[in-house]
Parts: C-alpha cells; structure tokens; sequence
C-alpha cells in the first residue's frame, strides 16, 4: 500500500475547496506518481441530485481531469470530497456503494469544527468496507 504525500499547499487548496463548496459538498481528484507523490489536484463540479450529502463528479470534468493526468504522465492517487458539517468524517453508505477506485486513496474534509478536518480512506465498493489509510504532509511552504 501507498502513502499519499501531500505539500502543505496542497492540502490548503482541497480545504479551501470545501469551504468555498459548502453547504454542499466538493468533489474532485489528485493526480500523482505510482509511489503516492501528489503532483496535481483536479476540482470537479458537484452534479449530484442532492449536493448537500452526496457528490458525484461531472462526467465531462472527470474526463479532462483524466486526460491531464495521462498528458503528464500521472495517475490517479486519490479521490477527494467534503462532509461540510462532518466533525470526524468517515465514508458514508453511499461513499462505499459508489467506491469505483479501489486502488485509490479516499479523502474527506469535515468542516464541523472550526479547525478542518481531513481523513483518509481504503474503501472496498466490493467488500462494502472502509479503513483509515495513512497520508503524510510535507512543510515545505517557502515562509
């Protein structure tokens, strides 16, 4: 198993995403190296039927955010979204049922709490399961 390494910038941008998306949730991708180096993030636009639990990408976005990735040379590291009003998120029921990606890390933001909250998730779609996954965040912000 990998684990997703992450700029502190980076991590900054997918909370901001969330904030900027709430009451509903955001959704999108991060697009890295094969041992979990996170080189780009890929915001989607929330198309579910009910954007305040639930996220489903934008066809059309998942498919450029896709091809970018190929130009680059990367692959899909992770897959993001939000639980706005989640203190301590962890996938829901739906999360696991639409867990296309099993080789993909799944983050959630939880914006219950004044300070975010970001976890990391292993989820079989197949096993109907979850567990947490490791994710480590690099300080490199030039001061």
């Amino acid at each position: 198993m990998i684990t997703v390494r992450f700029s502190a910038a980076q991590i900054d941008q997918i909370i901001a995403h969330a904030r900027e998306a709430a009451p509903n949730e955001c959704c999108g991708l991060i697009g890295g190296t094969s041992d979990g180096e996170v080189r780009s993030l890929y915001r989607t636009r929330n198309v579910a039927a009910d954007p305040l639990v639930t996220y489903e990408a934008a066809p059309d976005d998942l498919f450029a955010a896709q091809r970018k990735m190929r130009e680059r040379g990367d692959q899909l590291v992770a897959i993001y979204h939000s639980h706005p009003r989640s203190t301590d998120p962890e996938p829901s029921q739906t999360d696991v049922r639409l867990a296309y990606y099993p080789s993909a890390v799944y983050f959630i933001v939880g914006l219950g709490n004044e300070e975010p909250c970001l976890r990391a998730f292993r989820i079989s779609e197949r096993h109907g399961s979850w567990e947490p996954a490791e994710f480590k965040i690099r300080n490199d912000r030039k001061e």
